[in-house]
């Protein structure tokens, strides 16, 4: 027998408070990317390793709080506590191998589509494993093409978002990357649940397990707690925000043309060094 999915049984509140946190989440997780590349290779696996678990967590809480709006008529729903952290353990691993090739190799093409690829398909074996905790009086079937199509998407958002994120911009062009990344997440989640069918069995009862009401007080106060200290760090870092290096260019040698010595600081200062020989030598006792 078929069962009566209702995706969206709070209206519109779940589906925009779910985009919300895949958007901070995503923001978060790519302002770090975005600043690995910023500062030597001693700190950018700590910023890597950040924006993984930022992009992770918010993936994960974004899924859990659209699922709250997301009923079975006539079967209660309940949740496999292992899977469903485990499947935030993945998010959070996929998308980093992602994220860190796009931070050790930059945004080129090949990395793009390596990083990009990986952290799509960490999006959706998120969500997929996430699916696959829950327990119902009944089975979970799927169309093919249109879960392909839900992977593509994923794949392509992050695609975009990662090659925007190493682009060493401002703060405003990662929130615009951000808002892809969400829309990454959400996209893949909603085209992911319309290729859905819900078939119930008649009699017996449903697998044990955790209700929403039980998952939804840890779903909550960890990966939000995390998304806030994130948020901190972004906040109070200047460089975070400015999207300035670490380190700022060598100084310009005086009485070296410009066009001589940017780029090419070491024959800047050999041009200065021989003015200055020039300059003594100009000075001896018998050139006076």
């Amino acid at each position: 027998m078929h069962g009566t999915v209702d995706g969206f049984s709070y209206g519109l509140v779940t589906p925009l408070v779910a985009y919300v946190m895949a958007c901070l989440g995503g923001a978060l997780g790519l302002r770090c990317t975005t600043r690995a590349l910023l500062v030597a290779h001693t700190w950018r696996p700590g910023w890597l390793a950040l924006g993984s678990a930022a992009i992770g967590s918010g993936i994960w809480t974004m899924h859990f709080i659209a699922m709250i709006g997301f009923t079975v008529r006539g079967a209660p729903i309940h949740y496999d506590k292992p899977m469903t952290y485990g499947s935030l353990g993945v998010a959070v691993v996929m998308v980093g191998v992602g994220v860190f090739i796009v931070g050790y190799r930059g945004a080129t093409g090949t990395a793009l589509f390596t990083g990009g690829t990986l952290t799509g398909l960490g999006i959706a074996s998120m969500h997929y494993l996430g699916m696959a905790g829950m327990r119902l009086n009944g089975t979970f079937t799927y169309n093919t093409l249109t879960v392909a199509v839900s992977v593509a998407v994923a794949m392509a958002a992050a695609t975009v978002a990662l090659w925007a994120a190493g682009q060493v911009r401002g703060l405003l062009w990662s929130v615009g990357a951000g808002l892809v990344m969400g829309l990454a997440v959400t996209g893949m989640h909603y085209t992911g649940m319309a290729a859905l069918s819900v078939h119930l069995h008649t009699g017996g009862a449903p697998a044990a397990g955790d209700s929403p009401a039980t998952l939804l007080a840890p779903m909550l106060i960890g990966p939000l707690a995390f998304l806030c200290l994130a948020g901190a760090v972004v906040l109070f870092d200047p460089l975070m925000v400015l999207g300035k290096p670490d380190r700022a260019p060598a100084p310009h040698p005086p009485g070296v043309p410009a066009h001589q010595a940017v780029g090419h600081p070491a024959r800047g200062a050999r041009l200065l060094g021989r003015r200055d020989v020039a300059h003594r030598e100009s000075r001896t006792p018998q050139n006076r």
